[in-house]
């Protein structure tokens, strides 16, 4: 595993972003593990994380687009970090652009804060993490109706690997039906794989029991 998925999963930790119990997610599952960007709350700790979306979105995508759309709300500091990581990290300008979830109809009016979306425009989207792929078949929609574009993929924190509306990963299942190339920092195997069994900061964050309800989780849904 690169050296920067490991730093990444000790700073989902070390920032409570990444935990472990008894959760629900946002598709009515239970799940012993649950991700949420929320918890990242500081400038340094957005800096950061944006230097982890810049490299996985760079290794992925290259960098031969656009647009970084962030759904609201979470969405909103993604675009803004991973830009400014891009053009910090590889001297690339992309634009930042957001959805609200109530038009403006005074001032900057319109749904879209940041940058415009126009014919040809390429767009990656940025997001936390998807569960069943709901959020997606919101977002789509949005960025359609501000043109001719293209929206050629989508870039999470943690790929859950399990499965979304049918057999398959959520993420497999958006390449599928939306066309496009989906990427994540970390995915769920190798978060159990760096942590397992491993002291970090003189805790063992998954032990046998949290495991073993890992992997239960993963009889049931996974994909």
């Amino acid at each position: 595993m690169e050296q920067y998925k490991q730093e990444f999963i000790e700073f989902m930790v070390d920032c409570g972003v990444l935990k472990f119990g008894d959760f629900v997610t946002k598709s009515g599952r239970k799940t012993p593990f649950f991700v949420n960007t929320g918890f990242y709350r500081t400038g340094a700790q957005l800096h950061r994380l944006g230097g982890y979306y810049a490299r996985a979105i760079k290794e992925k995508f290259g960098l031969d687009f656009d647009v970084l759309f962030g759904p609201a709300y979470k969405g909103i500091p993604l675009t803004v970090a991973a830009t400014t990581a891009i053009s910090e990290l590889y001297d690339k300008d992309i634009r930042y652009c957001s959805n609200r979830k109530e038009v403006k109809d005074h001032g900057d009016k319109g749904i879209l804060l940041g940058s415009p979306i126009t014919d040809g425009d390429r767009v990656v989207i940025i997001e936390d993490v998807t569960t069943a792929g709901t959020s997606i078949a919101e977002t789509l929609p949005i960025i359609k109706a501000q043109g001719d574009v293209e929206v050629i993929g989508l870039a999470v924190s943690v790929d859950r690997m399990e499965r979304g509306q049918g057999a398959k990963s959520a993420l497999m299942e958006i390449e599928e039906k939306y066309g496009m190339k989906t990427t994540a920092i970390v995915t769920m195997a190798e978060v159990v794989e760096h942590l397992y069994g491993r002291e970090y900061k003189g805790k063992i964050v998954i032990d046998d029991a949290i495991k073993t309800a890992i992997d239960a989780y993963y009889e049931q849904y996974g994909a």
